[in-house]
């Protein structure tokens, strides 16, 4: 029996325990190698969806030939959203049969009948044979075979697993509701608060496993940072504080946390029910929704980080440990740039067009600020066009981690991008005729998740007032036209995937969640920005998406860290963070740790380009670091088809996790962006 496979005990007054918490092993052997997993009491939570009557009802004259349904054990080779599914959308498990990769000589062949059984009643309520997909041919980005039973007729609200009746094995559990992922929302959003720098988490807002202080106020740090070439010039102190840890690093990166905040606005702007004022953060029940708290948080910290003459400081370097309270070294910033105080120019031109929509007092007054800062932000950077800050290179050696500067072409786009947001709320023509000159230039005739943050501001400026109808045509069309391609919509009425989302193989790179949450926005865009009427098909394609980052792959895997109280069966145990770090007796593995990572962080995925540090694995200084090299085991994520090139780990270096399961906030605001799409 894999590590996939989980065995439920009954008990005569209803489940008496989970079916594993995250469902990894407490060691670091990749899934489905190991025999059976140990039920840690650490996560021994029983699903939401899951109650005591659903536990203890019998089966209909249909199953009566059955084991208990509840009882049998769970397949890794029946994949299904481990959340479920809306009730008017569809429904699809994939059975899989591996060829290549890891666990290639796993080989399984589903049986004749299949049957979605609702545990609520025990009642079989489809019956059916999977069909083959594809002949049987062998998926390209997977390695492996696959058939499909679709259950997309089935509406009723209720808690449901698939059944192989020949194998007596089991799916997941999982619910079909309209609300069933307003949990995962949650879960999802409130990584932002965990992610704040210089705010207490604490009861209630924070879960009680994951409390901790204001970090980064000591002396020397936020409160006071310094420029990082002149270190010891008291001179250069400025209050800094506030913001969010940009992924599994504490640093704040100005041109990237700008992003956050204009997809952020985005995600509001399209579906503004979706979020409420209950959202268990400190801000919920103000009346203000949860999410405009949260976007406003960022924003209170962008503002710190611009100059009286406009420009924006592109970086705030922080220290590391665990918990983040903890960290005591100094904190260090960088000058402006160019990249950095024009991605600020957009976000803060947005963000006034949004919270001037908004009626609450204080945010007339808010916008006004927003926008005057927005157009001294580019008139800073229209005199200043060529100003680089390159961290953690030259003289910037050791100040942040990852590089956010961009060349010329990337600086000329966030000059459209902000150009687009400044005449949307001042509606003058000198920001139209930059924006327009580029369109022209620049059409719209190639649509991919990675172009998708750029086209979204072009689909956005096509419904401004003012903007000529032939170049709104002509952006909108494009966009339609280009969606028609074989690798979007050609993809999913071809079928092209087994696992049903599609991505090509060779775009499977660092941060492949990411891509394919952008993929499924890609499909919903045509609805939010009013190209196309919302159609089933639609909703569809982007779901399919989704269904993939909450357990349709070839690893059965949710991405998302320690979600089994919400539901999952095999959710992610440990990631690359510095708070929820390796050898950690409190965060760092689920089962294993005391609580292991906080809940809801979206990892990077599947990465084929992984390797470990150059040192490995016998250069890396000591035999004690090169000992580290060989410690685990390291396939997966290496020489992997495209989709098993993932192992839940967190180590550091040499074996830089990081670069398949770290966190990073730009992965989080695109699943956050998919995920609110299919909230009702």
């Amino acid at each position: 029996m894999s590590l996939f496979v989980r065995l439920c005990l009954i008990g005569l007054a209803g489940l008496s325990t989970a079916c594993g918490g995250g469902g990894g092993s407490s060691s670091n052997t990749p899934p489905a190698v190991s025999s059976v997993a140990a039920v840690s009491s650490v996560v021994s939570v029983v699903s939401s969806s899951v109650s005591s009557s659903s536990a203890q009802s019998t089966t209909s004259s249909a199953s009566s030939s059955l084991p208990s349904v509840a009882g049998l054990p769970v397949s890794e080779f029946i994949v299904v959203d481990q959340f479920g599914y809306l009730p008017e959308l569809e429904k699809v498990a994939v059975i899989r049969n591996p060829q290549n990769g890891f666990d290639a000589a796993s080989s399984f062949t589903p049986g004749t009948t299949y049957q979605l059984v609702n545990l609520g009643n025990g009642n079989v309520v489809k019956s059916g044979q999977p069909v083959v997909w594809n002949e049987g041919a062998v998926g390209a980005a997977s390695g492996d075979r696959a058939w499909w039973f679709d259950f997309s007729d089935i509406n009723t609200v209720g808690d449901y697993v698939v059944v192989d009746t020949t194998h007596n094995l089991r799916s997941a559990q999982f619910r079909i509701a309209p609300d069933v992922y307003k949990p995962v929302l949650k879960h999802a959003f409130r990584t932002f608060f965990y992610q704040r720098a210089g705010f207490a988490k604490e009861l209630p807002y924070a879960e009680a496993g994951w409390t901790d202080g204001a970090s980064h106020i000591r002396p020397g740090q936020d409160k006071q940072a310094r420029l990082f070439t002149e270190k010891s010039n008291a001179i250069t102190e400025r209050d800094l504080s506030g913001g969010w840890y940009d992924a599994g690093d504490y640093n704040k990166y100005t041109n990237w946390h700008a992003d956050y905040l204009v997809s952020l606005l985005h995600t509001w702007r399209e579906n503004p029910a979706a979020w409420g004022d209950d959202f268990n953060i400190p801000e919920s029940g103000n009346g203000i929704s949860d999410l405009i708290d949260e976007i406003k948080w960022g924003f209170d910290w962008l503002i710190k980080m611009q100059n009286p003459d406009g420009s924006v400081l592109s970086i705030l370097g922080l220290s590391h440990a665990s918990p983040p309270s903890s960290a005591s070294g100094p904190s260090y910033y960088g000058p402006a740039s160019t990249s950095a105080t024009l991605s600020s120019a957009a976000a803060f031109a947005f963000g006034s067009r949004i919270f001037g929509s908004l009626d609450h007092p204080g945010f007339a007054e808010y916008a006004a600020d927003l926008k005057q800062r927005s157009q001294l932000a580019w008139q800073w950077a229209s005199a200043n066009p060529a100003v680089v800050v390159r961290n953690n290179e030259g003289i910037y050696s050791g100040l942040g981690a990852g590089q956010q500067e961009v060349d010329d072409a990337g600086r000329v786009e966030k000059r459209v991008l902000a150009a687009i947001y400044l005449y949307d709320i001042t509606g003058e023509s000198s920001y139209k005729v930059q924006v327009e000159n580029r369109l022209n230039a620049d059409p719209v005739n190639w649509v991919s998740h990675w172009n998708e943050p750029k086209l979204i501001s072009y689909l956005y400026y096509s419904g401004l007032p003012g903007v000529s109808a032939s170049l709104a045509d002509t952006v909108r069309s494009g966009y339609r036209s280009a969606m028609n391609s074989a690798d979007n919509w050609g993809s999913v009425r071809d079928n092209r995937e087994p696992y049903r989302a599609f991505m090509a193989a060779n775009d499977f790179t660092w941060g492949s969640n990411r891509s394919m949450s952008r993929r499924g926005t890609l499909f919903t865009n045509l609805a939010s920005f009013a190209l196309e009427p919302s159609t089933a098909e639609m909703r569809n394609a982007g779901l399919r998406y989704l269904n993939y980052l909450h357990g349709v792959n070839p690893l059965g895997m949710v991405y998302v860290s320690n979600m089994s109280a919400a539901g999952a069966h095999h959710s992610v145990n440990e990631f690359y963070h510095s708070w929820f770090t390796d050898g950690s007796s409190q965060w760092d593995r689920v089962g294993v740790s005391a609580w292991g990572p906080a809940p809801g962080f979206l990892v990077g995925g599947p990465n084929p380009s992984y390797d470990w540090d150059s040192c490995c694995p016998s250069s890396c200084g000591s035999v004690t670091n090169n000992n580290i090299c060989s410690s685990i085991t390291l396939t997966p994520p290496k020489n992997q088809p495209a989709m098993k090139s993932y192992l839940d780990f967190n180590n550091g270096w040499p074996l830089n996790s990081w670069q398949v399961t770290e966190n990073h906030n730009d992965y989080q605001v695109a699943y956050l962006r998919l995920l609110s799409k299919y909230m009702q």
